[in-house]
């Protein structure tokens, strides 16, 4: 009998063990958003908060000349060869000196 009696307390201990994880999550710290219920009061009160131009459904712009812009990055100018680079990469054990082992 006293190992249920045992079980029946470790049992109710560890539910009342996770009711206090809660209370260990308040801090007395102050947090990045502190001081910012003037903004947050300014804003609830504005009328129409969003930039007066993001009502404009018409986008200017031409689809053609778009499409030219991104196959120009897109592809290799035509006609043209890669360019040279003066750079020589010497790779081997031959003529190199380095340090001695």
């Amino acid at each position: 009998m006293s190992r249920n009696k045992l079980l029946l307390v470790l049992l109710g201990s560890s539910l009342l063990a996770g009711c206090a994880a809660d209370y260990l999550h308040n801090y007395d710290t102050m947090t990045l958003a502190s001081g910012d219920s003037q903004k947050a009061n300014q804003l609830l009160q504005t009328v129409d908060p969003y930039n007066p131009a993001s009502n404009n459904t018409k986008i200017e712009g031409d689809g053609a000349r778009s499409v030219g812009i991104v196959q120009k990055y897109k592809l290799p100018p035509v006609g043209s060869a890669a360019p040279a680079t003066n750079m020589t990469v010497n790779v081997g054990p031959s003529g190199a000196t380095g340090p001695a082992n």
